[in-house]
């Protein structure tokens, strides 16, 4: 098997609402398709960054919650990449969304940090120049 990239994360979220407006409106990703699967009570959304195929969203009725946070078993984070993180900061501060203090990995000297979605998943952003 030779693997080409990685096609999409997908995500449940408990209000399917609230999460689409903070994937679009607050992190700027474009709705590629939202289908409504009656057979399961569940919306689907197709989101997309740059032109590329990233993110479903799922909804389905009274999802388990997530047993602990971060070092849960299963996916971690998510995170993505950005050219400013101090400005990127201030962005998710003015939609009153808190992120951690900014950390440095230790192995590439770059900056990142961690934020939470409407879900508590969470998210990183990091500095790529």
């Amino acid at each position: 098997m030779k693997i080409e990239r990685l096609h999409h994360v997908a995500i449940i979220c408990s209000d399917y609402e609230r999460s689409k407006r903070f994937y679009t409106d607050v992190l700027g990703f474009k709705i590629d398709n939202e289908v409504y699967r009656k057979e399961r009570d569940s919306y689907k959304l197709d989101l997309s960054l740059n032109g590329q195929y990233l993110i479903e969203l799922f909804s389905f009725p009274n999802p388990p919650q997530r047993p602990s946070r971060p070092e849960a078993t299963g996916l971690r984070h998510i995170s993505f990449g950005v050219k400013d993180i101090e400005q990127s900061i201030a962005f998710l501060q003015s939609k009153n969304i808190t992120a951690e203090p900014i950390r440095i990995d230790e192995y590439t000297g770059k900056k990142f940090t961690f934020f939470n979605d409407p879900d508590n998943l969470p998210i990183e952003i990091y500095e790529v120049l």
